[in-house]
This record gives structure tokens, C-alpha cells and sequence, in this order.
């Protein structure tokens, strides 16, 4: 069974591409939010048209952006959200909650020291992990039942 896998959450670090590489060889299918920072911020106004006013040319840019993401958690049968360090990631959280609220199996990755302000998100989530490989593992034992 292909599984289709949407992940979700923090684009400065490669952790997207450690989950791929460390789940070479099991049948699933990737998706996910456009990860250049630049596009996605600008993709409403380069689309629809300028903005003046900083708060609307964001506007525009969340709600061209929600289309992709929308449909990406939606398809998928595994959310993976990510929560990084550098940055308050509340895209994130936003995914997270929708994802529940969807009924999506629902894998969080954070660092631990972010384990208190992410409660609630973690009671959502079928799994907390800290690590790209956990979360590959995971996924093997859900297709496989097979243990690392």
C-alpha cells in the first residue's frame, strides 16, 4: 500500500530530505508546501497583484499557499509536522490542528526542549519524535510491521 505522506512545517533545515533518505525503498509518496521562503511569501502578489500594505500582501500569500496545503493534508494518510528552533513556526501549529481535525495520522518533530509549549499539539499526534529517522522508522513499521 502506497502511503502518501504530507510534511508539514519548518523549511530552513534538511530534515525533509533525511526523512526521504532514510525511507529509500518503502512504497510512499512525499508532498508538501512550497519550501522557497521567497515564493512562498510572494506567490499572492506575484499572481494576483501588488499590495501596498504589507498585512494584504501577506493576506494574499496565505490563502494562495492554504490551496496547496489544503489539498497536501487532505490527500494525505500521515501529516508530519515539524517544529524547528530558529523560528515560532505557527504555520505549523495552524497544519497541526488541521490535520487533527481532519482525522490524519499525525507524527510531530520538535526538538525536546519544546516539548512543554507543544502540549497540546503533542496530545493531538499519534507520535512525538526528535529525529528524521524516527519518524522513517515509523513509517517502515506502519507499511512493514517491521522494527529498526
Amino acid at each position: 500500500m502506497t502511503l502518501k505522506i504530507y510534511l508539514s512545517g519548518e523549511i530552513h533545515t534538511d530534515w525533509r530530505e533525511q526523512i526521504m533518505s532514510a525511507a529509500k525503498g518503502l512504497d510512499v509518496l512525499f508532498s508538501g508546501p512550497v519550501t522557497d521562503h521567497a515564493a512562498s511569501d510572494d506567490c499572492g502578489v506575484a499572481i494576483l497583484g501588488g499590495e501596498p500594505d504589507k498585512f494584504w500582501h501577506d493576506h494574499k500569500g496565505a490563502k494562495v499557499n492554504a490551496i496547496r496545503t489544503r489539498r497536501g493534508i487532505a490527500a494525505a494518510d500521515i501529516v508530519v509536522v515539524r517544529f524547528g528552533t530558529e523560528y515560532k513556526q505557527w504555520n505549523a501549529a495552524f497544519d497541526a490542528g488541521y490535520a487533527a481535525a481532519l482525522g490524519k495520522s499525525l507524527i510531530v518533530l520538535n526538538p525536546p526542549e519544546h516539548g512543554h509549549a507543544l502540549k497540546e499539539v503533542h496530545a493531538a499526534a499519534l507520535a512525538v519524535t526528535d529525529d528524521p529517522v524516527q519518524v522513517a522508522q515509523i513509517l517502515k513499521y506502519v507499511q512493514d510491521g517491521q522494527l529498526p
